[in-house]
């Protein structure tokens, strides 16, 4: 099974996220002691070890018709406890995938930022979160909103429709927006790109 969501793996290396693993590892010098005297014998080298990575584990399956408006949220068969949450949005797709610990929890269909005021792709944690926002530049109301970069792009609860699309947030329907809210933190991050394919069991690299 495939599923489009967003992950560049060129553009965006070099941001690690996962757990510090420590390990111990032999001396860097071994001892041989050969019958008459003793040598010093360097030991191989030790490889590093890799950073955790976030994997995909499961795809939720939508048998709906995948247009504005249509969104899902699934967490059975996730194991317990509060899990790693990684949002994907692909601008090609217009779609956004909800992780937690590599199990897709939710997905929706999205609207993004016009030509005139695009949405910006790249890694960003969530920075604010207000259930209740108003937009300093558009006054008008961003409901549930989860602020990505400090010149307004955001996620927040939008009027889903075809032909609509925002000033470079991302739109996500009320129902939908209200759950996402309630599930991150801040911090959690966002990955945002513009058409990648990844197949389940294969890695996040922006997320690891």
């Amino acid at each position: 099974m495939k599923l489009t969501f967003t992950i560049l793996s060129g553009l965006l290396t070099g941001s690690v996220l996962g757990v510090m693993i420590v390990a111990t590892v032999p001396s860097p010098w071994a001892v041989q002691e050969p019958p008459a005297r003793v040598a010093l014998v360097p030991a191989d080298p030790v490889e590093p070890l890799e950073p955790t990575a976030y994997v995909v584990k499961r795809a939720l399956v939508v048998e709906e018709p995948i247009v504005h408006g249509v969104w899902k949220w699934d967490e059975s068969d996730v194991p317990a406890g509060p899990g790693r949450i990684v949002i994907t949005v692909d601008t090609v797709a217009q779609t956004m995938a909800v992780f937690r610990d590599g199990y897709q929890i939710g997905m929706a269909v999205v609207l993004y930022g016009a030509d005139t005021n695009p949405t910006p792709t790249g890694i960003y944690p969530i920075t604010q979160k207000r259930e209740h926002h108003v937009s300093n530049l558009y006054d008008v109301a961003m409901p549930y909103m989860q602020r990505l970069t400090n010149d307004g792009v955001a996620i927040h609860a939008s009027d889903v429709r075809e032909g609509y699309a925002t000033h470079g947030c991302i739109g996500v329907p009320a129902p939908f927006a209200k759950k996402l809210f309630e599930t991150t933190k801040l911090g959690d991050v966002v990955i945002v790109t513009n058409g990648e394919m990844l197949e389940v069991g294969q890695q996040i690299p922006a997320a690891s």
